[in-house]
């Protein structure tokens, strides 16, 4: 369910929107809408980055049935931050870098879980995909008890490329994932790390799994095969601070 103020709708307004300087998630334009305002909109979504995706007239409808003109923007309630910028603050404050990576997580609940667990164990910063992951709206917050407002997140285009830029920048990478061959307790996890989350139904990508250090495995004993990716998330964390305390 989505809060109506979680976004603002008509061409005009988004556009508004952005020249206010309002932290925008994505912006929907109806298929096919094409006119002198939607040419404004489209090089202020370049100018600043902005996702956006052109989708059916039904999709825009679902979420209001306002004069939307065929326009959409999503607002965050958060600013995000850049961890090209965060991580070596981290560094220059004299802290060991405890990081979380969340690969399409699109369970708004979930993510506020993850979010609140993280605050709670002193992880610095968490870093999520511009596309494919749950949007960080009221009902993140509300389910994160406000965690998400006390700690950096870093939204990338390309998760890769960043993992790669931690690595690069002396950070361990530990990926859970059930195809693990070491369990995430016999893991060293007191080096600067950061620790990869995977999606509720497909776990962790392919190409960024290939990128991790170590793939570390829960215990799983019952007749469910997997546990909840925030209980997982939960686990892996407090585990890295666990061995640093």
């Amino acid at each position: 369910m989505i809060n109506k103020e979680d976004f603002v709708f008509g061409t005009r307004s988004v556009i508004e929107a952005i020249k206010t300087g309002k932290t925008i998630d994505k912006v929907l334009i109806k298929t096919g809408l094409k006119n002198e305002l939607i040419s404004e909109l489209h090089l202020l979504i370049k100018e600043n980055g902005i996702a956006f995706q052109y989708v059916p007239i039904e999709k825009i409808n679902r979420i209001t049935r306002k004069n939307h003109q065929g326009v959409i923007a999503f607002v965050s309630p958060v600013e995000f931050d850049n961890i090209e910028t965060v991580l070596p603050g981290i560094y220059e404050a004299g802290q060991n870098p405890l990081l979380l990576v969340l690969d399409q997580i699109t369970d708004v609940r979930n993510f506020g879980a993850i979010a609140r667990s993280a605050e709670c164990a002193g992880v610095q910063a968490i870093i999520i995909p511009e596309k494919g992951m749950a949007r960080i709206g009221a009902d993140a917050v509300k389910t994160s008890a406000g965690a998400i407002h006390h700690l950096p997140i870093c939204k990338v285009r390309n998760l890769e490329d960043t993992v790669r830029y931690l690595k690069d920048s002396g950070i361990y990478i530990v990926a859970a994932t059930e195809k693990g061959d070491k369990l995430y307790t016999a893991a060293d996890m007191t080096a600067p790390l950061a620790i990869v989350m995977g999606s509720e139904d497909i776990g962790i990508s392919p190409k960024l799994l290939k990128l991790a250090d170590e793939e570390l495995k829960i215990p799983i004993n019952g007749k469910i095969e997997s546990l909840n990716v925030s209980v997982s998330a939960a686990l892996m964390i407090y585990e890295a601070v666990r061995q640093r305390n």
